[in-house]
């Protein structure tokens, strides 16, 4: 194909599998890109940044800057939530070209009278779109370039910085070159910080052995509310199937009085779209997320794509499932796994668009009936990636509020594309993340790599499905590690309580499950308790809401301390207006010491200048001045929170 462009266009950076992805950001953050921009020859070249956003008719452009070597930069600003477009330009500019030239030629003292009358052609193709304090000087140019007894006067003019300037800012786009169009979508606020509690509805009765209701959440809403979560996220809250119930600590056989799991969803009394019964009805539901709104916390519910053999689909929509000759459906397995209780929706079906349809009613159900905006999902992984691309995008195109939270733990690859194909946020390795090397590895890489445009991560001390070995009869220190650990590394957080902060671990032998596990029967908890724990929970999640520098993960440095127990790094908002210095001892049993280097270079600041460290937690405060400074972290209070002031 025959092409006159004489810019190319090439390594630009981010952009997701050739542009096929989109990036993410939240409300008024910056996309920040760079790419190789470059022509034939010793023209000049020019390039800007086009962006508009779905909404918009008109683009607006950004001009970017060059910095070495034909690498390119710049920048623009998200201000609304939905889908931005954006393009990169690039072209030779005749008007700077010319000016570059004559003012090599002047500095060589050869005589430019034509080179002059030149200018002309470029001065009066933008007389007509300046502004007319512009175009009064635009015309005494045209007179002076004309007058060859004013010669000096236009050559100095020739080569002024105002002229530069105004070429610059009307630029003559010579042979542009475009390259293709990208997107970025742009979420609330949330979907980069947000605090979770999770906790299982049915466990929240005062009384033992009495089923927990709506209302006796309620009740609990404050405590939530005061530890400083903003997100209270429910296991599904459906009916539960009769047939093949878990009884209790998993087993196959279920007693009468078994209450099975919450994830085997469907039976006589409804599906998807209905509440347990001895949960309360669904306006108690809807008052539930009312009052948690007015506590500044939103009620996120369990998006889990299963049946119990008696769900109403198995009837109703037999062709959902894949049937055996002999007229069973295998249950769903994950080795060494067995999920006898659920059957799995058979997504190769050849009814798969009525299916989609039913699946997307289902979600859209629960965000236009009862104003829910996040979705936990359950395995998005067992599911096919564009299945999710489009359930995502047509929520989410009505509903731009709407965050979902991927729960899979499984490749890294399978974690990326759910990243890819829309998902807000992702359970992450963290859980599994241990010393001071895998840690600091592992952040760099959601941190550095390009997962930092597209992949959001939620660190997770515990989960339901996973008490890791390290907290299985941990003591205290541990459980205020893992949670400085995933709350001040991670911008989104979240714990399955009040298993966590009552540490409460006892495990099945040589498994990361909990024994007598809330998952297949009721429990009943002691919600007045508090402890040193939860205090510290407390205190660290209103430092996340009063520090800017926490509310983000992906601005983070690592800095050296001479022990491998003690994990410090430098944190900070894209203004550097809030900056934080956190030290971290991994070690729950033995105080540690160590020689701290300060990041002076990212600070800002030389050796000898004095700031001053805060520690939020005890509010304490030193004055270091030196490059290296002692610290020293027990057990009993394994991390200092230090506010920089310089």
């Amino acid at each position: 194909m025959l092409n006159q462009e004489r810019v190319l266009i090439e390594n630009v950076t981010p952009e997701l599998n050739n542009g096929v992805f989109f990036i993410k950001r939240v409300v008024n953050e910056k996309v920040f890109i760079t790419a190789d921009i470059f022509g034939d020859g010793h023209d000049i070249v020019q390039a800007s940044i086009q962006f508009r956003h779905e909404n918009d008719k008109d683009w607006t452009e950004m001009r970017m800057n060059h910095i070495d070597n034909d690498s390119w930069q710049g920048e623009f600003i998200v201000s609304k939530q939905g889908y931005y477009t954006y393009k990169l330009l690039g072209w030779i500019d005749y008007a700077l070209n010319w000016q570059h030239g004559i003012i090599r030629k002047i500095d060589d003292n050869q005589h430019v009278i034509s080179e002059l009358l030149e200018g002309v052609e470029y001065l009066d193709k933008i007389k007509s779109v300046v502004t007319s304090k512009e175009k009064t000087y635009i015309e005494s140019l045209l007179e002076l370039f004309k007058e060859e007894k004013q010669y000096d006067k236009a050559i100095t003019e020739a080569k002024s910085d105002k002229l530069h300037d105004l070429f610059f800012k009307y630029p003559s786009k010579g042979l542009m070159a475009t390259y293709q169009e990208l997107k970025v979508y742009v979420d609330r606020e949330k979907a980069r910080f947000s605090t979770w509690y999770e906790f299982f509805p049915r466990s929240a009765s005062e009384n033992e052995g009495k089923h927990g209701t709506f209302k006796d959440c309620e009740r609990l809403l404050p405590r939530i509310a005061e530890m400083g979560f903003d997100i209270l996220y429910f296991p599904p809250i459906h009916p539960i199937g009769e047939i093949n119930r878990k009884g209790k600590n998993n087993t196959t056989t279920a007693l009468h009085d078994d209450v099975g799991s919450p994830w085997g969803i469907g039976s006589k009394d409804g599906g998807h779209t209905s509440v347990h019964k001895e949960l309360g009805t669904l306006e108690e539901f809807k008052n539930l997320v009312d009052k948690a709104k007015k506590l500044g916390i939103e009620v996120a519910m369990d998006y889990a794509l299963q049946a119990a053999p008696d769900h109403p689909w198995v009837t109703d929509h037999p062709e959902f499932f894949k049937w055996r000759p002999d007229g069973t459906v295998q249950y769903a397995e994950n080795p060494p796994k067995k999920y006898q209780d659920i059957q799995p929706i058979y997504f190769d079906t050849t009814a798969w668009k009525e299916m989609w349809e039913e699946l997307l009613a289902a979600a859209m159900f629960w965000v236009e009936e009862c104003g829910v905006r996040v979705f936990r999902v359950d395995n998005p992984h067992t599911k096919p990636f564009h299945f999710w691309g489009w359930l995502i995008g047509e929520i989410k195109n009505k509903y731009p509020d709407v965050l979902f939270l991927s729960e899979a733990f499984t490749k890294p690859k399978v974690m990326q594309q759910l990243a890819k194909q829309g998902f807000t946020q992702s359970y992450t390795y963290f859980t599994w993340r241990n010393n001071k090397h895998e840690l600091i590895e592992y952040i760099n890489e959601l941190t550095t790599t390009d997962q930092k445009e597209y992949f959001r991560p939620n660190f997770w001390p515990n989960t339901p499905d996973i008490n890791p070995y390290h907290l299985q009869g941990a003591n205290e220190a541990m459980h205020i590690i893992r949670y400085s650990l995933s709350s001040l590394l991670s911008s989104n957080t979240g714990i399955y309580g009040p298993v966590f902060e009552q540490m409460v671990s006892d495990a099945i032998p040589g498994k990361e499950e909990y024994l007598d596990s809330e998952k297949y029967q009721l429990r009943t908890w002691d919600w007045n308790i508090k402890n040193k724990l939860t205090t510290i929970i407390t205190s660290i999640n209103h430092i996340r809401k009063e520090n800017t520098a926490l509310q983000q993960t992906n601005n983070i440095k690592f800095c050296h301390i001479e022990n491998d127990q003690l994990l410090a790094f430098y944190k900070y908002d894209d203004h550097r207006t809030n900056e934080l210095l956190i030290i971290i001892s991994l070690d729950p049993y033995y105080s540690q010491q160590g020689q701290l280097q300060l990041p002076l270079h990212e600070l800002g600041v030389h050796a000898g200048h004095n700031i001053e460290v805060h520690d939020l937690i005890t509010k304490s405060s030193y004055h270091w001045n030196n490059e290296w400074n002692y610290v020293e972290l027990h057990p009993a209070l394994p991390m200092h929170i230090f506010k920089i002031k310089k």
